[in-house]
């Protein structure tokens, strides 16, 4: 008898059974999958290849070769700075936190009444941000630091109007922060100049500059005159600081700062080998509404109760596309969160001692060197110490590298060493043993008093409450509590793909043999991380259909901005400079106009036809009209209307025959792989949402990765990186601070890819294909699906319309959203593509069951639509426009809706039952009262 082998990873990711995908096919009067596919799917773009990838493997040998790869790695202690530090994350944050579902598989808050947590968790964090830089208002968290300085610069540029073309750029900022810096401006027209500060040339041509303090080699400077001499001209003050620093260092905004960026990772964020991290800008309240980013703000509910709710830019790039501020959409929340909470459970007296501490051992290292003949080149430093070595600098590196300890070389004779929280005095000894030296007396301060904070920081009751993991548990519990999650019901959003984030894919990324590494450690000691790079390569580009994959790109909004500059920079090694024109549908994600902008393209809009397909007339006559200056053609695939187009093939032969490149957006990738290739549709270029098909979690509106993948005649071109010499002449400069992006979260795509193998991921877009088909089918009747293929079928999302209700009913698509909640659901995405509509995406991992629960909800939602449109429910007080109903509101002593308070808040027997904190929340005074910061502990009402 043979041995049965171990489960199969892809029974367990994907819902359906083999039975339950009978009975949906039988449903839709299908016999099999393949003849849904052949239905859907045009057959002329589907690939003759199966995927060449290794034979699946079950979790537990996943774990074990990941667990290889990570003893692979050298861990050694890096004191390299950058901006990148250890840091000790607090165990009751990475059990309850950082690996807990219940965070990070949660979406981006864009319905605020089942976001409270998160909405409070991201307040705090931007509360953080503020009083540790002295600046008015932050955002809730930016991609990384080095591009969160691009965006403070572009603005700036914004701020002044335009004003000049000329920004300055400190010399000692952090070297990966220039480089994205300069590859952020050059598109745009923008000259950077760098230079030593002393040095720069503050005038009226210049509209602003970015300074790092503490600067790259520790130097800690007072900048006051600094930006007054900017100001003076009209100009503002970008600093890129660090936040342990702050606690001891005068914050920027009492400096006179315009704008604070830099990276919170060392709050409780494991290095990662470069990410995911959340970068942080802040600024003065005259600014806000320019602000890139995501804003929590306070605002209040239908009750009068206390509500959070993003604020100002909520979903801005589609409303407001090339005109966009920036065309971020996933920022850094689950890290961020870690960050805020780490300042939370510390408070300002445990934020203060560590840095006490660090700022200690570092005069202690710089008083041992002292004496040995290798004094600091800075009178004034934090934890960061410049020192002159002379000719035997390699001898040094290589004896502190057999010590256990990465040291940094600034130039031919100078060494850096940058301490941290994971820094013993013990450590430092042995440091000064490498030079040497030994400890020696105490003399100074290390930091001239007028460069101190007397400023108190972290005020706020909520960083001095929870001082016993008991109350932390409990208040993280409590946060959690407030949401609806993966962990708690399906989340049916059309173009998000919130599919299962196994378990076995989320364990590695908290081992330290992957967390622990510093980005710009020795390739020598990343030996697992490589291989894990070489493998996703290799694999993506197979599914792709293309020659080379970058992951540098750390967010999809990245992806996209990578792809169009890698055509940028071909058309210009072809002598095309002057192509610039990007034809975009008019149905794209808001992100790509924003992006197109960004890369120094102008966007021409191509019109969509009744069926929500390109219009292929309208293409051919934008592309012959700007035949001369085409750059590139953007397009979503399956489109933005849930459909595969079946003109796809002609559309992007009509951009070649033009002289254009072809973009894809791979948002929808999740309908595709196994079943058709981008690189062999006609895509040169296309980005990969890892955070989506891939199973990386969306983690309450981030991390993503966006990696891009190229045809051969684009390899050349893509993103290198100055500090590690990645890439060649001919490549792009850095588009993340990091080389590879976020590598940290890389082990989940390559655990679901190696787990599902070839035939698991095909398996996986047909079950994706089918459950939005099997929605589309049992909905029929209740709801129009607004647009179908040929054969009347839909890609991996269907769009339900319900413009019609308002006439009919006063319901409108918000209604149906919010009335969701009250059922234990999530709202599909809502009026987007098209206004009044809802767009649907189960996703393969959905159950049979929870989509039948779904689908139960909806037509039950139709019914009480149906009751007003008759008359036996009252237009103006019925479940849906009071909707969702809080325990608060249902419990009251009184009651005078004309409906009961079982079909207010019970519509539907569930074994459990969601209770959203808050009843609907008032967007419209959230705005006109902008309030970014916690408000004071009792104030449960705004008014």
């Amino acid at each position: 008898m043979p041995i049965p082998d171990r489960d199969s990873f892809t029974q367990r990711h994907i819902g359906p059974s083999a039975t339950d995908v009978e009975r949906m096919l039988a449903e839709m009067g299908l016999s099999d999958l393949d003849s849904l596919i052949g239905e859907v799917i045009p057959a002329d773009i589907r690939t003759k290849a199966p995927l060449n990838l290794p034979d699946a493997r079950d979790e537990h040998t996943a774990l074990d070769d990941l667990e290889k790869l990570a003893d692979a790695n050298r861990v050694k202690r890096s004191y390299l700075g950058y901006g990148y530090h250890d840091t000790l994350t607090p165990p009751v944050l990475l059990r309850n936190l950082l690996e807990n579902p219940s965070w990070y598989t949660a979406y981006t808050p864009y319905q605020a009444e089942i976001s409270q947590g998160r909405l409070e968790a991201l307040l705090v964090y931007q509360t953080m941000v503020q009083d540790m830089t002295g600046l008015d208002i932050s955002n809730a968290s930016m991609l990384d630091e080095a591009t969160a300085a691009a965006e403070a610069m572009t603005m700036s540029h914004r701020l002044t109007k335009g004003k000049a073309n000329r920004f300055l750029v400190a010399k000692d900022c952090h070297p990966q922060t220039i480089a994205v810096v300069q590859t952020r401006a050059e598109p745009l027209g923008i000259e950077v100049v760098v230079s030593e500060i002393e040095d720069m040339h503050v005038t009226d041509e210049c509209f602003g500059a970015l300074v790092q303090n503490p600067s790259t080699d520790g130097q800690i400077r007072n900048l006051s005159g600094f930006c007054e001499s900017v100001h003076a001209q009209g100009g503002l003050v970008t600093v890129a600081t660090d936040l342990l620093a702050l606690a001891l260092v005068a914050p920027p905004g009492e400096q006179g700062a315009d704008i604070a960026v830099g990276n919170s990772q060392r709050f409780g964020v494991p290095m990662g080998f470069g990410g995911p991290h959340a970068g942080f800008m802040a600024t003065r309240e005259k600014f806000k509404r320019q602000m890139p980013g995501r804003i929590i703000g306070v605002s209040k509910d239908k009750d009068g109760n206390q509500a959070l709710r993003m604020a100002l830019q909520t979903r801005e790039q589609h409303i407001r596309r090339d005109r966009a501020t920036s065309n971020i959409c996933t920022a850094q929340v689950l890290l961020a969160v870690v960050a805020g909470m780490y300042a939370v459970w510390h408070g300002p007296e445990g934020i203060l001692r560590i840095a006490r501490r660090v700022h200690g051992l570092a005069r202690r290292l710089a008083q041992g060197l002292t004496a040995a003949g290798y004094a600091p080149s800075h009178e004034s430093y934090f934890d960061t110490l410049r020192i002159t070595v002379g000719d035997p600098i390699s001898e040094i590196q290589s004896s502190a590298s057999a010590a256990g300890f990465n040291l940094r070389r600034h130039n031919k004779n100078d060494l850096i060493i940058a301490l941290d929280e994971c820094t013993t005095v013990a450590d430092v000894d042995a440091l000064l043993e490498v030079f040497g030296a030994k400890a020696a007396p105490a003399k100074g301060s290390g930091m001239q008093e007028t460069f101190r904070r007397s400023s108190s920081f972290l005020t706020h009751p909520t960083f001095s409450a929870y001082r016993s993991e008991t109350e932390m548990m409990r208040y993280l519990h409590r946060l959690a509590a407030k949401d609806l999650a993966l962990d708690t019901a399906m989340i049916p959003l059309g173009s998000c793909t919130m599919k299962l984030n196994a378990a076995a894919e989320m364990i590695p990324v908290t081992w330290r043999g992957f967390g622990g590494l510093h980005p710009f450690t020795s390739h020598s000691q990343t030996k697992g991380y490589l291989q894990i790079f070489k493998d996703l390569e290799n694999w993506l580009a197979d599914i792709t259909g293309f020659d080379s994959i970058s992951l540098q790109p750390n967010a999809g909004s990245q992806g996209e901005y990578a792809g169009l500059l890698v055509i940028r920079a071909h058309h210009r090694a072809q002598g095309h400079a002057h192509r610039n024109i990007c034809l975009i549908p008019t149905s794209a994600h808001g992100t790509n106009p924003a992006s197109a902008i960004m890369a120094g393209m102008k966007v021409v809009a191509v019109a969509c036809d009744d069926q929500g397909n390109i219009n292929v007339a309208d293409l051919k006559e934008k592309a012959k009209a700007h035949q001369e200056n085409l750059a590139a053609l953007m397009v979503t695939y399956p489109s933005t209307h849930g459909v595969f187009e079946e003109a796809i093939k002609d559309i992007c032969e009509i951009v070649h025959d033009h002289g254009g490149q072809v973009y894809m957006d791979g948002a929808n990738l999740n309908a595709m792989v196994g079943l058709c290739r981008p690189g062999e549709i006609g895509a040169d270029v296309c980005h990969l949402n890892l955070h989506k098909t891939f199973s990386i979690p969306h983690g309450g509106g981030g991390p993503g990765m966006g990696p891009i993948g190229v045809a051969a005649h684009l390899t050349p071109y893509l993103p290198g990186h100055p500090v590690t010499q990645m890439g060649d002449e001919q490549s792009l400069g850095p588009v993340s601070a990091a080389p590879w992006g976020s590598p940290s979260i890389l082990p989940i795509t390559w655990a679901y890819i190696a787990m599902m193998g070839g035939e698991g991921l095909t398996h996986a877009s047909k079950v994706a294909i089918l459950n939005a088909n099997y929605i589309a089918q049992r909905l029929s009747g209740h709801f129009d699906v607004l647009y179908t293929g040929t054969n009347g079928r839909v890609a991996h999302e269907c769009i339900l319309d319900c413009r019609g209700f308002k006439a009919t009913s006063g319901i409108q698509a918000q209604d149906i959203a919010k009335r969701l909640i009250d059922y234990g659901f999530h709202a599909p995405t809502m009026s987007w593509p098209v206004t009044g509509t809802l767009m649907v995406e189960p996703t393969e991992s959905e159950s049979l069951a929870e989509i039948d629960r779904f689908c139960d909800a909806m037509i039950a939602i139709r019914e009480e639509i149906r009751a007003i449109e008759e008359g036996s429910s009252s237009k103006e007080d019925n479940p849906l426009i009071n909707a969702p109903h809080t325990a608060q509101c249902v419990t009251a002593d009184s009651w005078e809706h004309s409906y009961t308070r079982k079909e207010a808040a019970w519509p539907a027997v569930n074994e459990h039952k969601y209770w959203p904190p808050v009843r609907r929340v008032d967007d419209t005074y959230g705005d006109r009262n902008l309030v970014c910061s916690c408000p004071p502990w009792g104030d449960e009402e705004t008014e």
